[in-house]
């Protein structure tokens, strides 16, 4: 059966079984990209604060910058 331009086919009823179907891997899906995310912050957050260490390990290291003068203009 083909259809003519401009007509509309009606949507397709799911059963019962197909939406409880769904429905679970929906769930299953949900708790994967949960687990996926919890563990991307936790590397991100562990590099982070590794970072940050060796930043302020080498600014304690590192002998203080050098004061300069202020040049004053003169007239």
């Amino acid at each position: 059966m083909t259809k003519a331009p401009g007509e509309i086919e009606p949507p397709k009823q799911i059963t019962r079984a197909e939406r409880e179907a769904r429905k679970a891997f929906r769930q299953v899906d949900a708790a994967t990209a949960m687990s996926e995310h919890e563990i991307a912050q936790a590397a991100f957050s562990k590099n982070r604060e590794r970072l940050k260490a060796e930043r302020l390990a080498r600014e304690a290291a590192a002998p203080p910058p050098a004061k300069s003068k202020a040049k004053t203009k003169k007239k």
